[in-house]
C-alpha cells in the first residue's frame, strides 16, 4: 500500500467509524424504546465506537477493499411486532440519512467550499453516510431492508419464502457486489442524492 492509501485510509476511518456508530445505535435505541433492553445489557447502547468495533470488518477489510462493517447491535426480534421491527431495521438508514443532511445543510451555510480541507472532509462524511443508507436499504438478508420488507409480509406462504430466500442472503449479496451492483446501483444513487442536495461530487 502507498503512502497515499495510507493517508487516505487514515483520513476516512474516523468518519467510517462515527458513521456506523451512529447507525448501530440507532437501531439499539428504537429497540430500546419499543422494550427491548439486549443492546442495553451487552454495553452496545453507546455511542462510543470502541463498542462496535469489529477487527475484521471495521478495521481491516476497509484497508483492503474500502468497504467493511461494524458489529451488529444485538435486538431480541421475537419480543418486537411486525411494525416495532419494521422502525428499528429503518432506523440504521435514516440515522445516516439524517446526518448526510444535516452535514449538507452545514456545507451550504458555512460555505464549506471555500475551506478546502475541511469541505473535503464534510464532503466525504456525507457520502459515506448516503452509501450506508442506501446499502442497507437493499431488501437482501441479513441487510436493514429485508427486514422491512419482512415486516410488511403478512401471508404465511410469503414468510416462508422469506425465510427459504434468507439461507442464501449473503451469498447473494457477496453476488451482488462482485458482480458491480456498487458501481452500476449504489454509486449512481449517491450521486442522485448529492445532486438532490446541491453538492459537489468532489471539493
Amino acid at each position: 500500500m502507498s503512502g497515499d492509501q495510507i493517508l487516505t485510509y487514515i483520513f476516512t476511518l474516523p468518519i467510517f467509524l462515527i458513521s456506523l456508530t451512529i447507525h448501530e445505535y440507532a437501531h439499539g435505541w428504537m429497540a430500546y424504546r419499543f422494550g427491548d433492553d439486549t443492546a442495553a445489557r451487552m454495553g452496545r447502547l453507546t455511542l462510543n465506537p470502541l463498542a462496535h468495533i469489529s477487527l475484521f470488518g471495521t478495521i481491516i477489510l476497509p484497508l483492503l477493499v474500502r468497504f467493511g462493517w461494524a458489529k451488529p447491535v444485538p435486538v431480541n426480534f421475537s419480543v418486537l411486532s411486525k411494525s416495532q421491527i419494521f422502525m428499528v431495521a429503518a432506523a440504521g438508514p435514516l440515522s445516516n440519512i439524517s446526518l448526510a443532511l444535516i452535514l449538507a445543510v452545514a456545507f451550504h451555510l458555512l460555505r464549506l467550499s471555500a475551506i478546502p480541507l475541511l469541505g473535503s472532509f464534510v464532503l466525504l462524511a456525507i457520502f459515506f453516510n448516503i452509501i450506508l443508507a442506501v446499502f442497507n436499504l437493499i431488501p437482501i438478508p441479513p441487510l436493514d431492508g429485508s427486514k422491512m420488507v419482512y415486516a410488511r409480509l403478512k401471508s404465511p406462504e410469503a414468510i416462508n419464502m422469506y425465510r427459504n430466500f434468507s439461507r442464501y442472503g449473503m451469498f447473494i449479496l457477496i453476488g451482488f457486489i462482485f458482480l458491480g451492483g456498487f458501481e452500476r446501483v449504489i454509486l449512481p444513487l449517491v450521486a442522485l442524492f448529492f445532486t438532490l442536495l446541491g453538492l459537489p461530487l468532489s471539493a
